[in-house]
């Protein structure tokens, strides 16, 4: 099916696969370029049904309680990234030959013929913060951009609005990248594969292979994590464009072709004259924010993506400068009794909650939570020396507690049964009693927050307020 002439569109039969944040503005998009669409539902509920109130005011045909049907003469189909790969929707759609899209597919096939080139990030964590630095590191060059896909503004509003940009930095999840076949972005990085979404995928062959499809057809640099082999090698299987590079990043020293840290200045051998001899320096460490270890990873991908495109040194150290991470990242929320108190309720898989614990020295950690099928064993045996003590919270606790007995039998350990509204205050309570000064106390749950809370933003909310509570009586 084409994509830039408008008219390819009139009168084409299309269904979208969801209501939701993307589901939405595709039906609207694809109806005002002529489109016939027919939204299709799992959910039957009050929100379903106002939002399909609102699209069939438009004259869209929306059908709630069944998303298993392909509805007849169904030429395309659109769908919202979390729809699993084996719904009977897209078996029926296989069956009867019918291409299927993501919101993501839909964007990259309506960008115009001058349309900005995407700097593109996925990985299992840090893909906010990274996207973020990028968009920042870009501004500071002068560049117009936004920071779009998977947060921000979106993909479809992006190449379809009224605003010019001169680069887009992107944020592709592996679901939406699972759905996007024709994506070719100017130059890519996957920041690190741990598992994860392993019950959407159906295994971690099939979710690489997803996070892969980034680099496919990269004109500039792929850019990949020396400490993650798993990264290099979706590089290597990468279809590119003649004289793509490989670029590596690294906490050490960097080789040619790789940017990495020195005597704590962030430096590049990659985007440089004679880069057997030369290095470039771009930022000291302390212009990252904060300066933990997976941070300054983040830090040196973004400026790769940056410097690939042409971005001077300059500017990658007044964007990283400039740069403010979102609340609920390795945030700091007060020193009690000389103990800090960080709130990264963000870390919400083990890979994540790995990165926040390398960061502190001596840790009393806040964890638990709902595991969606993840294992504690490599996280609490790599963490073990760092513990001072654990609270734990949520319903998979025990999951994590097993692990501990395992792994740090000599870490005093405090169980919490409780979900109540006050739990997060006992669960702070529980944490300065453990904590000695100097310590820090991290939540760093390891594991989703839907067990006691609507997101993992109201439970950093509830232990930033926990803390307030703790410094308001010390």
């Amino acid at each position: 099916m084409g994509s830039q002439e408008v008219t390819d569109w009139q009168g084409k039969h299309v269904t979208v696969a969801g209501l939701g944040v993307s589901g939405i503005p595709a039906a609207k998009v694809l109806h005002g370029l002529g489109a016939v669409v027919t939204v299709v539902n799992d959910g039957d509920d009050e929100r379903s049904r106002a939002q399909a109130a609102e699209l069939e005011a438009l004259g869209i045909t929306v059908r709630l309680g069944d998303g298993a049907t392909l509805p007849e003469g169904t030429e395309l189909i659109v769908t919202a990234p979390g729809w699993k790969p084996d719904k009977p929707l897209f078996a029926a759609a296989a069956a009867a030959d019918v291409p299927v899209w993501g919101d993501v597919e839909l964007a990259w096939r309506l960008r115009g013929p001058d349309a900005a080139p995407w700097l593109a990030v996925t990985g299992t964590n840090g893909k906010t913060t990274t996207v973020q630095m990028l968009a920042s590191i870009l501004e500071a060059a002068g560049l117009r951009t936004a920071a779009v896909g998977n947060i921000g503004v979106s993909l479809l509003d992006a190449v379809l609005g009224e605003e010019r940009y001169d680069v887009l930095a992107v944020e592709l999840s592996s679901y939406q990248l699972h759905w996007a076949p024709s994506l070719r972005a100017h130059s890519a990085a996957v920041l690190n594969l741990a598992p994860d979404h392993l019950d959407w995928h159906g295994s971690m062959e099939a979710y690489a292979a997803d996070k892969g499809r980034i680099y496919e057809g990269n004109r500039v640099a792929c850019v990949y994590n020396l400490a993650d082999k798993a990264t290099e090698d979706l590089v290597r299987e990468a279809d590119v464009e003649e004289g793509c590079r490989a670029v590596g990043f690294t906490l050490g020293t960097p080789g040619p072709s790789q940017l990495g840290v020195v005597e704590g200045i962030l430096v590049d051998r990659a985007f440089v004259e004679n880069r057997q001899k030369n290095a470039q320096e771009l930022a000291e460490v302390s212009d990252v924010n904060p300066p933990a270890p997976h941070n300054i990873a983040n830090a040196l991908a973004a400026a790769a993506l940056a410097r690939a495109f042409g971005v001077p040194a300059a500017a990658v150290r007044d964007g990283l400068r400039a740069f403010t991470p979102d609340a609920h990242r390795i945030a700091h929320v007060a020193d009690v009794d000389g103990v800090a108190y960080i709130d990264d309720s963000k870390a919400t898989n083990t890979h994540a909650a790995e990165a926040s614990l390398a960061a502190y020295e001596s840790i009393v950690w806040i964890a638990g939570g709902l595991a969606k099928g993840a294992t504690f064993d490599e996280l609490v045996a790599k963490s073990a020396k760092r513990l001072r003590g654990v609270v734990l919270i949520g319903a998979d606790r025990a999951l994590i507690r097993e692990a501990l007995v395992r792994h740090a039998p000599e870490v005093p350990v405090v169980d919490l049964d409780r979900t109540d509204t006050g739990a997060m205050l006992a669960a702070v309570q529980e944490a300065r009693r453990l904590a000695r000064e100097g310590d820090t106390v991290l939540l760093a749950p390891a594991c989703a927050s839907m067990d006691m809370f609507a997101n993992y933003n109201k439970r950093g909310d509830a232990f930033a307020e926990a803390v307030r509570e703790l410094g308001a009586s010390a």
